[in-house]
């Protein structure tokens, strides 16, 4: 009796580990509003200059965390995107387009740190999310 009930026990601690360990959650779906945003972020190449999750050019700032830093901000984030600086390029952006870049900023803010883990970098320089 003893024996069946300690059987049962490892078999649904075995099966219910396999369940959880296996789960994937879906992805978030970013907003349309962010989408727009996406496709002025890779019209304009902003990822020549400008890094997300750490990864992409190193003449300006790593954007992934701007909207939430305390320092900064999205009205910071707003002026640079706007006017440009010495080194950044006026891109001659409507408002229109400075909202849309700023909802897929903080969406991309929302979704991670600017660094990727060291173990998710591969031997030739890109980065897995997902480890299957």
């Amino acid at each position: 009796m003893v024996r069946t009930i300690f059987i049962t026990l490892v078999l649904s601690y075995i099966g219910y580990s396999f369940l959880v360990y296996n789960y994937t959650a879906p992805a978030a779906e970013p907003p349309e509003l962010a989408k727009a945003g996406m496709d002025i972020w890779q019209s304009k190449n902003c990822q020549a200059c400008h890094q997300l999750y750490g990864l992409g050019g190193y003449m300006g700032p790593d954007l992934t965390n701007i909207v939430s830093d305390s320092t900064k901000g999205a009205a910071y984030a707003a002026a640079f995107i706007k006017v440009g600086t010495a080194r950044m390029p006026d891109l001659k952006l409507t408002d229109e387009e400075v909202n849309k870049l700023l909802a897929f900023l903080t969406w991309v803010d929302k979704s991670g740190r600017s660094r990727v883990a060291k173990d998710q970098v591969n031997w030739y320089g890109n980065y897995q999310i997902d480890k299957k």
